[in-house]
């Protein structure tokens, strides 16, 4: 086991694709307290799209009305790429309070071959 910036690995640590705000690192300070550290990646059968943020509290930490939001296709050939990130369960459910309605947290498997948590389009 080794430390991501003075926090131990374990096998409670959970990865989380982002593709969009949570790249940022102000985001991420004021979300997690820290800079993540990831590696890139891609997901297949999806394409991005916009969806418009009310919420005051995430355009203030993000800058932006609008983000970005996946959408399934089920085709293969579309894909999004982002970054990986290897987060803390408790980090994890300080990005679910992040995220707005528009958003849902599903499981996924990558490009790599490695299964992680990632926010699409709500169903």
């Amino acid at each position: 086991m080794g430390t991501v910036r003075g926090i131990q690995q374990s096998a409670l640590m959970e990865k989380l694709f982002s593709y969009g705000t949570l790249q940022q690192e102000n985001v991420q300070m004021e979300t997690f307290g820290r800079q993540l550290e990831g590696s890139p990646d891609a997901l297949p059968g999806y394409v991005l799209a916009e969806v418009e943020i009310r919420d005051p509290e995430v355009i203030r930490k993000s800058g932006k009305v609008f983000h970005p939001i996946l959408k399934q296709t089920g085709d293969p050939a579309d894909r999004v790429e982002g970054t990986l990130f290897a987060i803390t369960i408790e980090e994890l459910r300080q990005a679910d309070a992040y995220e707005v309605d528009a958003y849902e947290r599903k499981r996924e498997t990558f490009q790599s071959g490695t299964q992680a948590w990632v926010y699409v389009e709500r169903a």
